[in-house]
């Protein structure tokens, strides 16, 4: 019981936040202001927004979920001038990725060690799981505060 009500927090936690990622993406007031870098900034919003999509896509979709999805890692950080409406799909696909993946995941699985290898340790499901909702919140925040210095 507990280990599903894990499953369904990490998957309202996501889906918020993804939310909120298309939010942000739509308050910029041009398509222009969501590429831009300066200062100490060194991603944009639409790299940053790209390489979130990414990351839920391959983690939760395509390792977990076998969806097929094949992420390209280094153009999540190198593609410019993406329109805000691919930009909007991409969070979708992302959020259906995560919800599809989530709905069908046997909960006795949160124990297991995730089946990729990410770090220099192994982790439990459980464990990477709380990973993505952190690494998720931690760009959504840089994405916001682009978006209030920029415009």
């Amino acid at each position: 019981m507990i280990e599903q009500s894990f499953i369904e927090s990490i998957a309202k936690l996501i889906d918020r936040d993804l939310k909120k990622l298309g939010d942000e993406i739509s308050q910029y007031s041009n398509e222009e202001s969501i590429w831009i870098v300066m200062g100490g900034i060194k991603n944009s919003a639409g790299n940053l927004c790209l390489h979130l999509c990414g990351n839920l896509q391959h983690f939760f979709g395509a390792v977990l979920g076998k969806t097929g999805y094949i992420r390209n890692r280094d153009n999540e950080f190198a593609a410019k001038g993406i329109p805000r409406a691919q930009l909007l799909t991409e969070i979708q696909n992302a959020r259906q990725a995560v919800s599809k993946t989530l709905q069908s995941l046997d909960p006795e699985l949160l124990a297991n060690e995730y089946p990729e290898k990410v770090f220099d340790y192994p982790m439990t499901n459980m464990h990477f799981f709380m990973h993505l909702v952190a690494h998720l919140g931690y760009h959504l925040g840089q994405i916001n505060y682009h978006r209030r210095l920029v415009e």
